[in-house]
């Protein structure tokens, strides 16, 4: 559905535009935490450890395929919008085609690399067969990740969100039931886990590309179009290698926390790994409010009307303090409860660095949503590399203070990094905000 944001009151259309997206988030992340509460509440803390040793590893996959999800829906909108049908269905061609290509080189690389990656992360050896083996048995299921998200992408581009969302509720659910399945039916442990993911993507991925293929032969096309093409091949790349490179390069930075991490146990790791995930939540909401912030930024740039822009800001920073202030009570208010709903008879020191990173990084996520906030209108107006050099200063500020404080701290020092890392960046980003041009702007980046 199309949403024109260059009218009306800013707040409402904030709300409207962002709500779904907020939903989308809840059903993604809930998703990705079933897999750790499954393994910590039915296997035990090692377990837990296992599947949390492996995910900055999965992150790296993940953020391939949602680069190649913008590249593909950037290049189809276009198309699809200028009534190109038949160039628009070769481009939807295309872009399966690299998805499955893709697929299929990570598979391999990743099967061939994930020990010694996990070696390289000094992943400790009582989790280290576990962790192994969830890897591999994620790696086998990339066809079906890389191929889910292309379809998404897809139906994002031509204008349905809807179905999407359906199929990731689907998905989500239907995780939820093969993992209780597979790990208290069968006892598959660890492998029951990443099995259940496995299916629940691959079904839920056949599903949307038999929908996208069914709805695709009902628009007609005056010429036939083509498979593949490498014109439409370098179109999507344009746009999908800078995003490709930007989520690698957080996802790579995740990687050496991680190791980190890993040099102090299983028990900080799997209470590190509780904590994460609902670290996640919470940042994942902020970035999906800022995405439809800077939509709006992106739409009044467009039009001319930045200081529709500065209204949309104020609005969507209240909003932002809306939905941060719950995650900030919770946390800090029920952030024990939360830890254990991860882990079954957890030790002591799992249980108090998982409570204390909370408590470290929960108050700090009204600046992280405000430094995401000013990003979005860097983005939306075009300002390209203030938005650059925005995302990216937070990202390295946590990865570097990250080793200089741990010495000193040991693995405190490491979520000491997170909250500093934020107000530095945040003042970053004030700065763009109020020195750069951003307001002069003539044309708007597309992301």
């Amino acid at each position: 559905m199309i949403c024109d944001m260059t009218q009306g009151k800013p707040s409402g259309i904030l709300w409207k535009y962002s709500l779904p997206i907020l939903l989308s988030v809840a059903f993604q992340q809930l998703y990705n935490i079933v897999d750790s509460v499954v393994a910590g509440q039915f296997v035990g803390e090692q377990a837990l450890a296992a599947v949390g040793a492996s995910y900055p590893i999965t992150m790296i996959f993940m953020a391939v395929a949602a680069g190649l999800n913008v590249g593909c829906s950037v290049v189809i909108a276009q198309l699809f919008g200028s009534k190109n049908m038949a160039d628009m269905k070769t481009s939807v061609h295309t872009s399966l085609v690299m998805a499955v290509a893709v697929s299929l080189f990570f598979t391999v690389i990743g099967t061939i690399s994930c020990q010694p990656i996990m070696q390289m992360l000094q992943t400790p050896e009582d989790i280290f067969t576990d962790g192994a083996l969830y890897l591999r048995i994620y790696i086998f299921g990339l066809f079906f990740l890389f191929l889910y998200n292309i379809c998404t992408g897809i139906f994002t581009a031509l204008g349905d969100s809807r179905t999407p969302l359906y199929f990731l509720i689907f998905s989500s659910l239907g995780n939820i039931a093969l993992d209780l399945w597979f790990v208290i039916q069968f006892q598959m442990g660890v492998a029951g886990v990443a099995w259940a993911t496995f299916a629940a993507q691959g079904f839920s991925s056949v599903l949307a590309f038999a929908v996208l293929m069914k709805r695709l032969r009902k628009i007609q096309t005056e010429q036939k179009p083509r498979w593949f093409s490498k014109e439409m091949l370098g179109k999507i790349c344009r746009f999908a290698i800078p995003s490709i490179l930007q989520q690698s390069f957080v996802s790579v930075g995740n990687l050496f926390i991680q190791w980190l991490v890993n040099g102090y146990g299983s028990s900080v790791i799997a209470g590190y790994s509780s904590a994460i995930k609902l670290n996640t939540f919470a940042i994942t909401s902020f970035t999906s409010l800022a995405n439809g912030m800077s939509n709006f930024a992106a739409q009044n740039m467009g039009a001319g009307q930045p200081r529709r822009v500065k209204k949309g800001l104020k609005a969507a920073v209240l909003m932002g303090c809306c939905v941060a202030a719950p995650f900030v009570l919770a946390y800090l208010g029920a952030g024990k409860a939360m830890i254990h709903i991860f882990m079954n008879n957890p030790s002591d020191e799992a249980v108090q660095v998982g409570i204390l990173f909370l408590r470290i990084v929960a108050p700090f996520y009204f600046t992280i949503m405000i430094k995401l906030m000013i990003d979005s209108v860097l983005r939306g107006a075009g300002a390209v590399l203030c938005f650059t050099v925005s995302t990216f200063s937070d990202l390295l500020l946590r990865v570097v203070l990250a080793f200089v404080f741990s010495p000193f701290f040991e693995s405190t020092g490491i979520w000491l990094s997170w909250p500093v890392g934020w107000v530095v960046s945040m003042l970053v980003a004030l700065v763009f905000y109020w020195k750069s041009d951003w307001e002069q702007q003539k044309s708007v980046a597309r992301l």
